[in-house]
């Protein structure tokens, strides 16, 4: 029988990993009564050090056996900031124990490994959920309310994501972030991977779940410095629908931080240059106009609160939602088909 008062209770998480840098959101979060960290694995322990003496969590809480933290501690949830490649091994080890997921973005970079999470997902009855920081900003949900529940703008023809930066080494990641992120076995390449899942994952929402009929891109290793050796730096590609195309364009290489969304319509477009800002002009108006978002419910403000109420039972989750598994098998159909794309010189196709 289910407490009475577990809605009220905090939702009990392990951190897996903390060589993802985004993991000092949760590190750092304030004490809201949502979520309540439990346990951290992390065989590094020279890692272990620094962010205990950065965000002065108790060392007690710190494990080097994931499977024997899961066992002794018993979380409701695994909040994973490792590798991408480390997403597997996570479900791997939380499904049959009844353990949630939430991944860093993206879910996988390979088809096959997004189909094993998907399994273990369903035949242990768990949620895995994969966040992005884009999925919290206000002006993605009204910039969707205007195009798609309004349909102000008319049917969606183009939209264009830009995501980026000057690259994580210029940008002053941490070692272990940064080993990680330019190995093309444990992230599947560079900026092709690390921003080009944002705008898969924004385009697949916006068409309602629906997946490109083709995948183009393009690649290119423009940094001179030997971090990057391996992995692509610059990255755009092209999705085709039957009615609509994306550009998303990820990069190492810009001079500033971007995670901007662009739609166009028949009637209009909708602009959205940051987390805060929506601008928005119908065909025959001559000047912008410039609509502030409405404050989110916490639940879609946050990672952390959105995935408490998953568990919790008090917010479901929608196939079409940005977290949502089907949402990110396709995402990773898309990256998946964008490498070999690359690789290939030759659009792909996804067929059905």
């Amino acid at each position: 029988m289910v407490p009475e008062d577990f809605a009220s209770r905090p939702v009990r998480i392990v951190v897996a990993r903390l060589t993802h840098g985004h993991v000092a959101w949760i590190l750092k979060r304030a004490e809201k009564g949502d979520v309540k960290v439990v346990g951290i694995y992390e065989p590094d322990l020279e890692v272990v050090d620094r962010y205990a003496k950065l965000f002065g969590f108790n060392r007690r809480l710190v494990h080097t056996d994931f499977e024997r933290m899961l066992d002794a501690v018993r979380p409701q949830a695994v909040a994973a900031f490792g590798s991408i490649a480390e997403h597997l091994p996570v479900v791997e080890a939380a499904a049959p124990r009844g353990v949630h997921v939430m991944v860093e973005k993206p879910l996988a970079f390979s088809v096959e490994d997004a189909n094993k999470m998907e399994a273990l997902a369903k035949r242990h009855s768990i949620h895995v959920l994969t966040n992005y920081e884009t999925t919290w900003y206000p002006s993605g949900y009204t910039a969707f309310q205007l195009v798609r529940d309004g349909e102000a703008v008319g049917p969606i023809r183009k939209v264009v994501v830009r995501d980026g930066h000057f690259g994580p080494k210029e940008v002053g990641v941490a070692p272990e972030f940064l080993s990680w992120l330019t190995d093309p076995a444990q992230n599947g390449g560079g900026a092709l991977i690390d921003f080009g899942c944002y705008g898969a994952n924004l385009m697949t929402w916006l068409m309602r779940g629906a997946a490109p009929q083709t995948v183009t891109a393009v690649t290119q290793q423009l940094k001179r410095d030997s971090t990057y050796a391996r992995v692509d730096d610059e990255a755009t590609l092209i999705l085709t629908y039957p009615e609509a195309q994306a550009i998303i364009q990820g990069s190492w290489n810009w001079p500033d931080h971007r995670k901007d969304l662009e739609i166009f319509g028949t009637h209009g477009y909708v602009l959205t240059p940051d987390g805060t800002s929506v601008r928005m002009r119908l065909r025959g108006q001559q000047t912008e106009r410039v609509i502030t978002p409405k404050e989110l419910p916490a639940q879609y403000g946050d990672g952390f609160a959105y995935l408490a109420s998953v568990v919790r039972g008090t917010e479901k989750v929608a196939d079409t939602n940005r977290s949502s598994l089907a949402n990110n098998l396709t995402v990773v159909r898309i990256l998946d088909a964008a490498r070999r794309s690359a690789c290939t010189r030759q659009t792909i196709s996804l067929g059905k």
